[in-house]
C-alpha cells in the first residue's frame, strides 16, 4: 500500500514491475481495460477511503486520505469512462468514504472538520453520470464522457448499441444510497428502471437472462447465461437491494433467477453457462473465475450446501495452480491462464467462515495470503500472474486488489473487538465498499413495492433461507461443512476424476452426479453402461433414430432407478425445449466455373450475421480470392486481389464477425471460412452457425459461409489447377438451367454426405438427403452457433445441435441428443480428451448417422481427379456446346 502511495499516487492504478503509475494515455492502450481508468485518482478513491482505514483502526490516516481526495480528485476531465466501473469503483469509493466519516465524526474523536464533502463530489459524479440513461429502455450506455456526456459532438461515445447485463444491473445499490444520502431521488429512480427492464426481458420459460442485452430494442445479443462475468453481478445486486432498501420485489425476482440457477445451471459443484432458450444445453465446457463470488451470495442467500461444494472446487484449482486462472475447463485445465488478482473466492471464503465457524476456510485464507506473497509480491507492490502455469507476471495491480483482496482477508482473520465499527450494520458493494443498512429509513423517495411486476410463488424447497443469515448457521454441528468438502478434496487431482456409483456415494465414499440428459452421447461405452445401471435400454431404429426405454424393475438399485426416471424426464424436456428452437438451415457454395459449371455443391454452414441469403433468392455470385493475412483478423494486404470478390480464409485467431468487416472493408463480396481443422467434413460432424461477436453487426452486408477443411480443400484445389474459380454462394443449390440460361447439363452434385452420383438415376432415393431439401436438414447437417475466439482470450460458444433421439418410460417420444461441437475454438489448448460433463470429442459426433439406414450413402468425398475423371464427357458436350453458340 505504501508502493502504491508512493509511486503511484495520483495515478489510477500502480504498475508493480515499473514501479511507476499508469495514466491514461500515457501507457499502450488495454482496450476496454482502460475504461476502468477516468483521471480519477482511484488509488485515492478505492485505497485511500475504503481500504485499510476502514477496517485497521487506522482512522487518524483515513482523517487525511479524505483530505487528499476532496484537493486532488477532479470529476470534470474531458474523458471517456464506463458507466459501470466508475459506479462500482469511483462512486461507490466516494459514498463508502462518507458512510466512514459520518460514523468516526459521530464517535466525536476524528472528522470533526467534516461536512459531507464526500458526498457533493459523489453527487456531482452521480449527476455527470446520467446522460449514459438517456434511452427509450432506460439501460444505460455503457460509456459516458465525464465531461460532455453521450451525445454531444465532443463526447466521443454514444453510438454503442450493447451492454452487458452486470453494467446495466450493476447500480441500484449506489445509485440508491446517493438517493437516500442526499434525498434527490432521480439516481434511485434510473438505477430501479434499469433494472426493471432487464427483469422484463429475462426469457420466461426459463428465467434466465443473457450476457448482452440491445440497449434501444431489448433484445438479447449474446444468449448464454451464467453467474459469471457478464452477469455475475447483476444477480448480486438484486438480493444485496433487497437488503439495503427492504423491497420485497428485489427478494422475489432474485429467488426467481435463483430457482433458474439452480435448476439448469448449478451441476454441482459445477456451473456451468447454458442457452437461455434452451437451458438443458451447455453453452461452453470452460468456467471463468468471476463465479467465483457465488458461494458468497449463496451465504447471503442462505443456501449453505451448494456454496460450500463450488468452493471447495474452486479451492482444489487454487491449490494445483497457485491462483485461479481466468477460466478453466470443467476436467480443470487451465482454459485463460492469466490471474489479475481477482479477490472474488477470498470474499466467499470470509462469507463462508462467517456462516460456518469453520476454521478450515482460515486455513483456506492463510494459503492465499502465502501464495500471494511467494508468487504475486514484487518490489513495488504484487503483480497480476501472466500465466498461473510459469508464474510469469503482468505489470498491472487492478485498484480492485487492495479495495477488495486485503479488505475481505483482514476481515477473515479479525475479531470482533479489532473493529472500530459493527460490520454487520453494512452491506458490502461488489467492491467491497460499505453502505449503512440505515439508509432503508432514510429518505424513500421511491414507491418499496413494485406492482407493475408479476411474480410467481416459488416452490422453495432447495434451499432453507430466504433470509440473509451472517450468524454461526450450524453452532450444533461444526462437521458439517468438512462432511461436504470431504468428497471434492481430490476432484482436482486426476485429468480425469473416476466416478463411482451411487451405492458407493450412499456410504460416503465420494460423490457422481448422475448423468445428466444434457450431456448423454450413445457413442459414450460409459453413458450406455449408465443407462444399464438405471434400467434405461437403448434401441436403434430402421429410420436412424435412437429410442430409450426405461424398465425399472432391471434398475441395478432403487437409487439407480430414481436416477432413471429423472433422466428420462430431463430427456423429455430436452426434446420440448429444443423443438421450439428454430436453426438457421445450411447454405449451398456451388462452383459454377470451367470445368466444374454447377456440378459441386458443398454443403456449408450459415452465419448469423450478414447477408440472408434465403431472402436473396439469387444468392451472389464471384470469382474466389484467397485473402492475406490467410486468417483475416487485420487489415487485408491484398485488398486488390479481394475486390468484388469471395474472399477465402482460414478459420482461427479471432471472431467470425471481425474477418467479415475486414473483408467487406477490403471490397469483398462475400466471405468463405475454412476450417483448420484439418480431415475435418461434414460427414462425419454436424455443421453449425457461425456467431457474432457479441455486439451490433448490422454494420455486416457481405454474406458469410463456413465449409468444412474437406469441402473447403476442394475449392482450394481447383484454384490451384485452374485459377479462376467462380462459385455462388446461396441458401440452396441453384439448376443449372437457371444458372446458364437454359443449358442442360446432366445433373451431377456433391453434398458432402454423398459421393458423386447422376441425380437423374437417383433423385427418388436421394431426395431425403439433399442439402437443398425443402425439408428439415437432416441429422448431419444441423447447426449450433458458434463464435471464434482469439487464442488466449474472447468468448466464444461451441455447442452443436443434437441428433435425435426417442426415449420412453412406458411410451415413447422424440427427444434430441446433446453433443458438443468438436471443433470449437477452445479446444485447440485442450487436445487431450475430456471426461467431465460438456466435453465431447470427435469421434464421439453423429453417431445416428452410423445407425441410420441411409448410411449407405455416405461416402468420403473424392478427390478431385476422380471427380473430373467422371465428367470429361460431359465437359466437351458442353464446351461444343459453347462454341457453337459463339
Amino acid at each position: 500500500f505504501c508502493s502504491q502511495q508512493e509511486h503511484a499516487y495520483p495515478a489510477d492504478e500502480l504498475m508493480p514491475l515499473t514501479c511507476r503509475g499508469r495514466v491514461r494515455g500515457q501507457e499502450p492502450s488495454r482496450g476496454d481495460v482502460d475504461d476502468a481508468l477516468g483521471k480519477l485518482v482511484y488509488t485515492g478513491t478505492e485505497h485511500l477511503l475504503t481500504v485499510v482505514f476502514q477496517v485497521l483502526n487506522k482512522t487518524k490516516e483515513f482523517e487525511e486520505a479524505v483530505k487528499k481526495v476532496i484537493k486532488d480528485v477532479n470529476l470534470d476531465n474531458d474523458i471517456v469512462v464506463s458507466v459501470f466501473e466508475t459506479n462500482i469503483r469511483v462512486l461507490g469509493g466516494l459514498l463508502g468514504g462518507h458512510s466512514v466519516a459520518i460514523m468516526l465524526k459521530e464517535k466525536g474523536e476524528y472528522m470533526q472538520w467534516y461536512n459531507g464533502e464526500l458526498l457533493h463530489m459523489a453527487k456531482e459524479l452521480g449527476y455527470k453520470l446520467l446522460p449514459a440513461f438517456n434511452t427509450t429502455s432506460g439501460l444505460p450506455y455503457p460509456r459516458v464522457n465525464l465531461k460532455f456526456g453521450v451525445r454531444h459532438p465532443e463526447a466521443r461515445t454514444g453510438t454503442e448499441t450493447d451492454t452487458c447485463t452486470a453494467c446495466a444491473g450493476t447500480l441500484i445499490l449506489e445509485f440508491a444510497a446517493l438517493s437516500r444520502f442526499t434525498g434527490t431521488s432521480i439516481f434511485e429512480e434510473y438505477a430501479r428502471k434499469a433494472l426493471d427492464f432487464i427483469w422484463e426481458k429475462r426469457q420466461r420459460s426459463s428465467n434466465l437472462v443473457g450476457v448482452t442485452i440491445n440497449i434501444h430494442t431489448g433484445d438479447w445479443v449474446r444468449k448464454d447465461s451464467g453467474v459469471g462475468a457478464g452477469i455475475d453481478s447483476y444477480y448480486e445486486y438484486l438480493l444485496k437491494a433487497y437488503v439495503l432498501l427492504g423491497d420485497d420485489s428485489f427478494l422475489e425476482r432474485f429467488n426467481t433467477h435463483y430457482d433458474a440457477i439452480m435448476r439448469y445451471i448449478s451441476q454441482p459443484p459445477l456451473l456451468l453457462d447454458v442457452h437461455i432458450h434452451k437451458p438443458m444445453l451447455n453453452a461452453r465446457t470452460w468456467m471463468d473465475s468471476l463465479l467465483a463470488f457465488f458461494p458468497g451470495l449463496q451465504v447471503l442467500k442462505g443456501d449453505i450446501r451448494p456454496a460450500i461444494e463450488t468452493h471447495e472446487m474452486l479451492y482444489q484449482v487454487i491449490k494445483k495452480h497457485n491462483f485461479l486462472p481466468e477460466a478453466f475447463t470443467t476436467d480443470f485445465r487451465v482454459h485463460w491462464a492469466q490471474h489479475p488478482l481477482r479477490p472474488e473466492f477470498a470474499e466467499s471464503t470470509y462469507f463462508l467462515y462467517k456462516a460456518t465457524g469453520d476454521p478450515y476456510y482460515l486455513e483456506v485464507g492463510k494459503t492465499l495470503i502465502e501464495n500471494l506473497n511467494k508468487y504475486a509480491r514484487v518490489p513495488c507492490g504484487f503483480a497480476a500472474m501472466k500465466d498461473v502455469r510459469t508464474g510469469s507476471h503482468e505489470d498491472r495491480m487492478d485498484s480492485f486488489f487492495l479495495a477488495e483482496m486485503f479488505k475481505y482477508l483482514y476481515l477473515l482473520f479479525a475479531d470482533k473487538e479489532d473493529m472500530i465499527f459493527d460490520i454487520e450494520d453494512y452491506i458490502f458493494t461488489t467492491e467491497a465498499h460499505l453502505l449503512p443498512l440505515w439508509l432503508s429509513t432514510t429518505n424513500q423517495t421511491i414507491s418499496k413495492k413494485n406492482t407493475s411486476t408479476e411474480y410467481t410463488e416459488l416452490d422453495d424447497s432447495n434451499f432453507d433461507w430466504t433470509c440473509p443469515n451472517t450468524q454461526i448457521l450450524f453452532p450444533n454441528d461444526p462437521m458439517f461443512a468438512q462432511s461436504i468438502r470431504e468428497p471434492l478434496k481430490n476432484v482436482v487431482d486426476k485429468s480425469c476424476p473416476r466416478g463411482i456409483s451411487r451405492a458407493e456415494e450412499s456410504l460416503g465414499s465420494g460423490p457422481k452426479p448422475p448423468l445428466r440428459a444434457r450431456d448423454f452421447m450413445a457413442s459414450n461405452p460409459e453413458h450406455l453402461e449408465i443407462l444399464k445401471k438405471m434400467g434405461v435400454s437403448l434401441i436403434h431404429l430402421k429410420d436412424g433414430r435412437v429410442q430409450l426405454v426405461q424398465h425399472a424393475v432391471q434398475a441395478a438399485s432403487s437409487l439407480d432407478a430414481e436416477d432413471g426416471l429423472r433422466f428420462m424426464q430431463e430427456m423429455i424436456e430436452l426434446s420440448s425445449q429444443q423443438q421450439k428452437e428454430q436453426q438457421l438451415p445450411p447454405r449451398a457454395v456451388q462452383i459454377v466455373s470451367h470445368p466444374f459449371f454447377g456440378r459441386v455443391v458443398l454443403t456449408a454452414g450459415p452465419a448469423q450475421f450478414g447477408m440472408d441469403l434465403s431472402k436473396h433468392k439469387a444468392g451472389t455470385r464471384g470469382f474466389v480470392a484467397t485473402i492475406k493475412p490467410y486468417n483475416g483478423c487485420s487489415e487485408i494486404t491484398n485488398p486488390e486481389a479481394v475486390k468484388e470478390k469471395i474472399a477465402l480464409m482460414q478459420r482461427g485467431q479471432c471472431m467470425f464477425a471481425e474477418k467479415a468487416r475486414n473483408i467487406q472493408k477490403a471490397g469483398a463480396i462475400g466471405g468463405i471460412v475454412i476450417d483448420d481443422n484439418e480431415g475435418s467434413s461434414s460427414d462425419t460432424a454436424p455443421l453449425f452457425q457461425m456467431a457474432g461477436d457479441g455486439k451490433n453487426t448490422d454494420d455486416i452486408t457481405i454474406p458469410m459461409l463456413f465449409l468444412f477443411n474437406k469441402e473447403g480443400n476442394i475449392i482450394l484445389d481447383a484454384i490451384r489447377e485452374y485459377e479462376a474459380v467462380e462459385v455462388l454462394l446461396s441458401d440452396k443449390a441453384k439448376d443449372r438451367a437457371t444458372i446458364f440460361k437454359g443449358k442442360m447439363i446432366p445433373n451431377y452434385i456433391i453434398d458432402s454426405n454423398l459421393e458423386m452420383e447422376n441425380m437423374d438415376q437417383k433423385s427418388s432415393e436421394n431426395d431425403a438427403h439433399k442439402p437443398n431439401s425443402e425439408e428439415a436438414p437432416s441429422e448431419s447437417q444441423d447447426a449450433g452457433a458458434v463464435s471464434e475466439e482469439p487464442e488466449g482470450g474472447g468468448e466464444s460458444s461451441a455447442v452443436g445441435d443434437p441428433d435425435p433421439l426417442s426415449p420412453a418410460s412406458s411410451d415413447s417420444a422424440s427427444v434430441p441428443m446433446a453433443e458438443q461441437d468438436p471443433h470449437a475454438p477452445g479446444a485447440a489448448e485442450a487436445p487431450e480428451p475430456a471426461c467431465t460433463p460438456g466435453d465431447s470429442q470427435p469421434q464421439e459426433q453423429n453417431t445416428q448417422t452410423e445407425s441410420s439406414s441411409k448410411a449407405q450413402w455416405i461416402r468420403k468425398v473424392q478427390p478431385m481427379e476422380s471427380i473430373l475423371a467422371d465428367w470429361n464427357e460431359d465437359i466437351e458436350a458442353f464446351e461444343m456446346m459453347e462454341k457453337d453458340e459463339l
